[in-house]
């Protein structure tokens, strides 16, 4: 693991600081230590070649399992445990077959809680394909030791610091909070399940410091705070990612804790960082809301056309970056939509995901969105992530604002193909007037013709997933199955 001679080194020298807590269970450091040490040595044990498979829920035993099949040269593949049955048995097969094509040199060496060689392959990571079967990418130790030095500086973790990130650890938002948090000898804090209250608990009791989370999450935590009179004034540190940081979101969790400063970051599982913001208390963002920040240290970012040359500034193109925290790629999966060594590139340096977006005369980048998430009407290209930022400048994202979110899908349509819609999901004072069609047309106005929705709607509940992201394709089925979440506007 890239982390483990770290955790050695915080283990001697503060044996009985905490390293993990979650729930009411916690770990000292040299526990972890030695419950991982002799975990390591029943995993060679028991191994039969291949990554150790870990599917587990938030537990001390899923801290201790990663930590131990990751020592000397040992690998893990993390799947989510929400997964259906059939899903993760073709995946745990997939693992197998991968194994026995492509059987070590060597027999594995004693396990010890020890970092492995840095370019050895350490985590089997998965994110969503175009079939049922997620792709599977890799990692090298390396990749993650570089990102801790470069994360750790520019988020400004130390020792002293408690971090509470309340999402699933088989997210790779949270594991790598973990890993972050543990090789800065700080105290890592989660939950054996996301539940706001016991969040804010944790922010009231446990004294963290620092919240690593996706914006959905922040956003309740930031209106239960206020509404509770939690205070989140000790909160030093607020990391953002996996979902743009919009403005009310933003403003609510500043309102909250108003002494922290705000990171938020653009990136992906295979790419690792690309860029980011950083927000001191007190400093105001006054930036266009497609904006995503400048390159994260020793990270280069270009924005590519369609045959492969620079776009000029404020064009629309493919993002690509070069950097050494980018994944080694897929173990499986590729099917060309995702992550990608950039054509006519002959050093190999330069990977996408395929994300689209433009550089402005500044050199800040701005998303438009994810190519698999393009939505195509009447045969235009429109990126929901685009149409989302624009309705929400145009209906305004002040504290106390009615607007909590707005998602954008498409639903099958016999004319257009696909019809572009938005939902939105309201919150604020009982008193103040509902949102109608008309104000979102009218904040829709600034959007080319064919960006603009063409059907309105109502959320009760946000469409998300079990790693509490925003999922479009949810909320084309709630429309189209006419779940009660979502009302139409007329």
């Amino acid at each position: 693991m890239p982390f483990l001679d770290r955790l050695q080194h915080w283990a001697a020298l503060q044996p009985d600081a905490n390293a993990v807590t979650i729930g009411a269970e916690r770990l000292s450091y040299a526990e972890l230590r030695d419950r991982a040490s002799m975990r390591a040595r029943e995993l060679v044990a028991q191994s039969s070649g291949g990554p150790t498979v870990l599917c587990r829920p938030n537990g001390l035993d899923f801290v201790v399992d990663f930590v131990a099949a990751v020592a000397g040269t040992g690998s893990v593949a993390v799947l989510d445990p929400g997964w259906p049955a059939l899903q993760r048995s073709a995946v745990e097969r997939m693992l197998r077959d991968a194994a026995a094509s492509s059987p070590p040199d060597t027999p594995p060496a004693p396990a010890d809680l020890r970092d492995g060689p840095p370019d050895s392959l350490f985590l089997y990571g998965f994110t969503s394909g175009t079939t049922a079967l997620p792709k599977a990418f890799t990692r090298s130790r390396d990749s993650w030791q570089r990102a801790f030095s470069a994360s750790s500086a520019w988020f400004d973790i130390g020792a002293d610091d408690r971090v509470l990130a309340p999402g699933p650890l088989s997210a790779s938002l949270t594991l790598y909070a973990l890993a972050e948090t543990l090789s800065a000898g700080a105290a890592f804090h989660t939950l054996p399940h996301f539940d706001v209250g016991d969040a804010l608990d944790s922010v009231a009791h446990a004294a963290v410091t620092r919240i690593v989370a996706v914006p959905t999450a922040l956003r309740l935590l930031g209106e239960r705070g206020l509404s509770n009179a939690v205070d989140g004034s000790a909160l030093t540190g607020i990391v953002s990612a996996g979902a743009r940081l919009d403005g009310a979101t933003l403003a609510r969790v500043r309102t909250w804790a108003p002494r922290a400063t705000v990171y938020d970051y653009y990136g992906a599982a295979e790419l690792s960082f690309v860029t980011a913001r950083r927000l001191d208390p007190g400093e105001h963002r006054t930036a266009s809301p497609t904006a995503v920040g400048r390159p994260f240290p020793g990270v280069e970012v270009r924005v590519l056309d369609d045959a492969g040359q620079a776009s000029a500034p404020g064009v629309t193109g493919t993002i690509c970056v070069r950097s050494r925290l980018v994944s080694a790629g897929y173990a499986w999966g590729d099917d060309g939509s995702a992550f990608a060594r950039v054509a006519g590139d002959h050093g190999g340096e330069w990977c996408t995901v395929g994300d689209q977006g433009h550089l402005d005369e500044a050199g800040e980048l701005h998303f438009a969105g994810r190519r698999a998430d393009m939505i195509v009407t009447s045969g235009h290209n429109v990126y929901p992530q685009e149409v989302e930022a624009t309705l929400l400048s145009g209906l305004g994202v002040s504290p106390g604002s009615a607007v909590a979110q707005v998602v954008v899908t498409g639903v099958a349509d016999a004319r257009r193909g696909t019809l572009l819609v938005a939902a939105v999901l309201e919150e604020g004072s009982p008193d103040a007037p509902a949102l109608t069609r008309s104000d979102l047309r009218t904040a829709a106005a600034d959007l080319a013709a064919p960006k603009r929705p063409r059907g309105y709607y109502r959320l009760s509940e946000l469409p998300l997933t079990g790693a509490g992201k925003i999922s479009r394709r949810l909320l084309a089925a709630w429309i189209t199955e006419g779940d009660p979440r979502v009302d139409r506007l007329d």
